[in-house]
């Protein structure tokens, strides 16, 4: 499944990442994609709040990876831009990770998705135009987020984009 959202403002991108928690479960793993200041870590901030997490989520660009443990599930947050090297994925302990029963969000994970495993929900954001307006594209691949695609969508509908030629979300 792939579907396209509209969003206007920051606080809407956080909507839609409090609306994707509400369907997370343990060992999910997300991918957010999208160039600098597309709303990567704002859809973070959402998920995270969704999840009960009270902390201030920031972007974990210079940490590499931040946790989180007082939500209804942990939430690691993982930012890989940079990275200079595959086998870094590894050196920041990321099989590990993705083996605790958290939810897993990997800021830039595009850039280490053959490293990762293949079942995974891949939100990339784009500038929209003017303002605040961002395109999010939302893909499920493999068969646990597959599996929750008709709630997904639903989940979303009041972000869903008309867009010629895509599927409904």
């Amino acid at each position: 499944m792939s579907c396209v959202l509209l969003t206007d403002s920051v606080d809407a991108t956080r909507a839609v990442g409090a609306a994707v928690a509400g369907l997370a479960r343990s060992g999910d793993l997300l991918l957010l994609a999208g160039e600098m200041g597309a709303g990567k870590t704002a859809f973070a901030q959402g998920f995270g709040s969704a999840l009960g997490v009270t902390d201030t989520i920031t972007s974990p660009t210079f940490v590499l990876a931040r946790d989180y443990d007082d939500g209804r599930l942990p939430l690691h947050h993982l930012d890989v831009y940079r990275l200079e090297r595959m086998h870094e994925v590894f050196d920041i302990g990321l099989p590990e990770v993705l083996d605790d029963g958290g939810v897993t969000l990997i800021e830039w994970g595009d850039a280490i998705m053959p490293s990762l495993p293949a079942d995974f929900l891949e939100v990339r954001l784009t500038f929209g135009g003017p303002d605040d307006e961002r395109t999010i594209t939302i893909r499920s691949v493999g068969s646990s987020w597959s599996a929750r695609n008709g709630a997904l969508g639903r989940a979303l509908a009041a972000w869903t984009a008309p867009v010629r030629g895509a599927a409904e979300c």
